[in-house]
């Protein structure tokens, strides 16, 4: 256990580190959309981000703080000199704002030197408008994140404003880039699907499977942020990933397809890693063991920026695109950018205290995954988290998992081989 009186800190050193070596910074290029998801994470559920207003990021905002990170790259915090990091456009629909993103891709590319990582271009996209802009995204090579919930019906929820199912419009583009542009689509191109109550996991594998030859990231509807007065109509259109794939008649088959796209084995993976004596995450750990970490910091949640950074169109910065906006760590102003790393590592600790008395007793607490900012109650005195296990939970949930491996005895050697030897 971890001792109750004990205080784990982060600090700004910490913060502006995870900063210089983030992996992605994403740009919410405008909040104006051509589709009306019905379920939307900016839509009718949810309560939770700034008012959608039509808006553009302005171009010199993007470009401001492209400036401040060319600036601590040259810093000596620079540990990911040589790695890729991923420039990434987002939405709204960011093509809708298709003059951005060449303008700020034109930027970067003349701004490359010896001392930026490796730079590669992603969007994520609705591709209602990919057949007019398909050939600048092929030309740099963008790789693209295609929202699609499988067949028609499955796809019914994304709908144009005037209430119109989008599927044949986005598989047109879809095709026509998959013949015109083969090597491409099949490098360069993935699939988001959304669960919910006109789908399953079964549907979306096998139509994406069948069309594309793709296996697509299957989510559910994000639980956080919703309206009181939408809490009953969203549990109705609400999906269990787990539950779905249970339900497949080929289970078995389509987890072994999708891998770690697969909630069964994503979740068997990670309790490997966090708890087998046997799993080693590098060749130091093997040598020496595994380093025992005296002041774990309570819940699974990221050091602010080390995955990504994102940017609302607002000029608000956020450590992902799916957390509140009400929880921005700094903004972009006109005149600079407003990041207090020793404000944010305190505001951190400050959650981090609250949370420790419930962690400290929580026997799941080497493996979670629980994110503060999707603990509901975070700003209370006492927040409750959802993930906390006592003893018995998770005496289940381990042999849970052990039952996995035995009834999946491929599983091990290939999470071993695929996920942590590589």
């Amino acid at each position: 256990m971890m001792e109750k009186d004990k205080t784990v800190c982060i600090t700004g050193e910490d913060v502006m580190s995870s900063l210089v070596n983030t992996r992605q910074i994403t740009f919410e290029v405008t909040d104006a959309c051509n589709l009306k998801c019905e379920y939307c994470g900016y839509g009718k559920f949810y309560s939770d981000y700034d008012k959608r207003e039509n808006r553009f990021l302005p171009l010199d905002h993007a470009k401001r703080f492209w400036n401040y990170m060319r600036q601590l790259w040259l810093s000596p915090y620079n540990k990911s000199i040589h790695n890729k990091l991923f420039v990434s456009f987002y939405g709204g629909e960011p093509l809708v704002n298709m003059e951005f993103i060449g303008n700020m891709i034109d930027y970067i590319e003349n701004s490359c030197s010896a001392s930026l990582p490796d730079i590669n271009f992603s969007m994520t996209t609705n591709a209602i408008l990919l057949n007019k802009y398909m050939d600048y995204l092929v030309e740099k090579r963008v790789s693209l994140l295609i929202s699609l919930d499988g067949g028609e019906e499955a796809t019914s929820y994304r709908v144009t404003p005037a209430g119109k199912n989008a599927f044949d419009r986005i598989v047109y583009n879809v095709d026509k880039l998959k013949e015109k542009y083969p090597l491409f689509f099949e490098s360069n191109v993935s699939f988001n699907a959304v669960l919910h109550n006109r789908n399953s996991v079964e549907e979306i594998c096998s139509f994406f499977k069948q069309r594309y030859n793709k296996i697509p990231a299957i989510g559910a509807l994000n639980n956080t942020g919703i309206k009181d007065t939408m809490k009953d109509e969203f549990d109705r259109t609400y999906k269990n990933p787990t539950e779905s794939l249970l339900d497949s008649e080929n289970y078995t088959q389509i987890e072994q397809e999708m891998f770690l796209k697969a909630p069964t084995y994503r979740t068997a993976t990670m309790f490997l890693l966090e708890n087998s004596e046997f799993s080693f995450r590098n060749y130091n750990e093997l040598l020496y063991g595994k380093k025992e970490i005296k002041n774990p910091i309570p819940t699974g949640t990221c050091l602010p920026f080390s995955k990504k950074v994102y940017i609302t169109v607002n000029g608000k910065i956020l450590p992902c695109e799916r957390i509140g906006h009400q929880f921005s760590l700094g903004r972009i102003t006109p005149d600079t950018i407003d990041l207090d790393f020793s404000a944010i590592a305190n505001r951190y600790n400050e959650y981090f205290s609250k949370m420790q008395p419930s962690c400290s007793r929580c026997y799941a607490r080497k493996g979670c995954y629980q994110c503060i900012f999707n603990v509901e109650t975070i700003n209370n005195k006492h927040p409750l988290c959802h993930g906390y296990m006592d003893r018995e939970t998770f005496e289940r949930y381990k042999n849970s998992q052990l039952h996995f491996f035995q009834t999946h005895p491929d599983a091990y050697a290939k999470i071993m081989n695929d996920v942590i030897i590589k």
